[in-house]
């Protein structure tokens, strides 16, 4: 099973495609990410990451409602409230 996260690029370095890499924040956490995979992500974009490569990218409101089922993880009750 593989589990990728939701993140937002913040910042691109690099313009080789096989090198590109994008400093990518997960709420609190910022990484530096691969994203040769995903060549169009610019600053702003959210994408799925797993094992530190960007595998696809995803719209604004499909990463809002992962944070929002991850944050339900933390409290089930909120869950409900939504």
């Amino acid at each position: 099973m593989c589990l990728g996260v939701p993140g937002v690029v913040e910042k691109i370095i690099g313009n080789s495609p096989l090198e590109r890499i994008g400093k990518v924040r997960f709420g609190g956490i910022a990484r530096e990410i691969n994203l040769s995979l995903v060549p169009d992500a610019q600053v702003g974009d959210y994408v799925i990451v797993h094992v530190g490569i960007a595998i696809s990218q995803i719209q604004k409101t499909e990463a809002e409602l992962v944070f929002h089922y991850l944050d339900a993880l933390k409290d089930p009750d909120s869950a409900e409230r939504s």
